[in-house]
């Protein structure tokens, strides 16, 4: 390119034209040459290297090859040819000369000043250092995407995500960018702006506050293995309940059932609770916790006109003769008198109706029997005895789930009163009303 602006030079001279005119006129056209050329090797580039790069991912078995022409990251590196171009043309317009131009003689300083510029060499080289540290930044930025994308293919992506560490390696890469392109325009080493960065450590730890402490969360949560993609977690101070869609290095994305989605800070996740129900997912069951209030005014002890119906009943024959026997031979070591019918042992309505329970669910196709199985009484409140059923089902899906648990409650409601019981309600306006009537 000297010698290209040489010839222009003197041809633009021999043409007669202005003198003041020559010089930037040289250099103008000169540039646009360069420019074109980059333009031109950059475009030629990306048809031929780029389509051959192209067809060869195509045609290997392995998916990174595919996943790295994806990201463009091979797009990037075409960037490097113009860039070079750019760089080794820059001092055009600089005279080819080994001395410095603080010891040039003024003569020789002032003739040549006539031909060429002493600082467009300075400002086009600027510009090319401008152009590869883009293209470093560039070129990274698709590495760092596409090994993610790689990583996301493999077995350990599912229980380990590095999402917020590859955004850690993106921020520092472009930290450094930044102090590079300083560096430029201020024509300094950048390890002495490394340095001054030094007295403002405390700026920007409170600037990256968030970003610190969700890269030392992203470790803990990964390496604890206490939240990744897809798991299930509940977090009420933040209103969360739902799927892990999205894990970065300063948030938390959450899809709630209702299908908005919350985000948290990934560092509250470490320093708040949360529930995870992986392990629920896991087990295989999902756990049924429901309890009915029994009127605690219509418990009472069988008589044999209620221990004959209730041999009738298939569930729970075999037990109800079984523990007569036992109790009648309990009652019977006793000697008691027929008039003593409280000091003896019998079986009441409520604890047939809970083994009765028991029995039925032990049957159910729905029920997961190897998993926690209680039928229980609660502590009885001011609101009947409560009955309670702490089950897990065989099905997860939550519309399933719903389905079962409603399923075994309709049923249960609907054969207490075969018990002689009744269900505790609060009186309602309609109780009132019939009472008044009757009053």
């Amino acid at each position: 390119m000297n010698i290209i602006y040489s010839y222009l030079l003197e041809h633009l001279r021999s043409l007669g034209l202005t003198e003041f005119l020559v010089k930037p006129t040289a250099a103008f056209t000169c540039i646009l040459l360069i420019v074109f050329v980059a333009w031109f090797a950059h475009f030629v580039t990306r048809k031929i290297f780029l389509k051959i790069v192209q067809r060869i991912a195509a045609r290997t078995k392995t998916e990174w090859d595919d996943i790295l022409v994806r990201n463009k990251v091979f797009m990037g590196l075409a960037h490097l040819v113009p860039a070079f171009i750019l760089f080794y043309t820059a001092d055009f317009s600089y005279p080819n000369i080994h001395t410095e131009v603080s010891e040039l003689d003024p003569e020789v300083y002032k003739t040549l000043s006539q031909d060429y510029y002493w600082g467009l060499a300075t400002v086009l080289l600027k510009m090319s250092r401008l152009y590869f540290t883009v293209i470093i930044v560039y070129v990274t930025n698709a590495i760092l995407n596409a090994g993610l994308e790689i990583y996301n293919t493999t077995e350990y992506a599912h229980h380990r995500s590095i999402k917020g560490y590859v955004q850690l390696v993106k921020i520092f890469v472009f930290f450094m960018a930044g102090i590079l392109v300083i560096s430029v325009l201020l024509e300094k080493d950048p390890t002495v702006l490394l340095a001054g960065l030094g007295a403002m450590a405390a700026v920007l730890l409170l600037v990256f506050r968030d970003t610190i402490l969700g890269f030392v969360a992203s470790i803990q949560l990964s390496a604890n293995d206490m939240v990744k993609i897809g798991d299930w977690i509940q977090m009420d101070s933040h209103r969360a309940d739902g799927t892990v869609i999205d894990i970065t290095l300063n948030t938390v994305k959450v899809q709630n059932w209702d299908k908005t989605i919350t985000t948290i800070p990934t560092y509250a996740l470490v320093s708040e609770s949360f529930y995870n129900w992986k392990g629920m997912e896991e087990s295989g069951g999902r756990r049924i916790k429901r309890s009915v209030a029994i009127d605690t005014n219509t418990i009472k002890f069988c008589d044999a006109a209620m221990l004959e119906r209730f041999e009738k009943f298939d569930l729970i024959r075999g037990y109800v003769r079984e523990k007569e026997q036992e109790l009648k031979e309990y009652n019977k070591g006793k000697n008691l008198t027929d008039e003593d019918f409280i000091s003896g042992r019998h079986q009441t309505n409520v604890g047939i109706f809970r083994k009765y329970l028991e029995v039925y669910l032990r049957q159910h196709p729905k029920i997961k029997q190897d998993l926690t199985f209680l039928v229980r009484q609660l502590a009885p409140v001011g609101k009947g005895l409560p009955i309670e059923i702490y089950v897990f089902s065989n099905d997860q899906a939550w519309a399933n789930y719903e389905a079962i648990q409603a399923d075994i409650f309709d049923h249960i409601f609907a054969v207490i009163p075969e018990f002689e019981l009744r269900v505790f309600q609060e009186p309602t306006g309609a109780d009132l009303e019939k009472l008044i009537k009757r009053s």
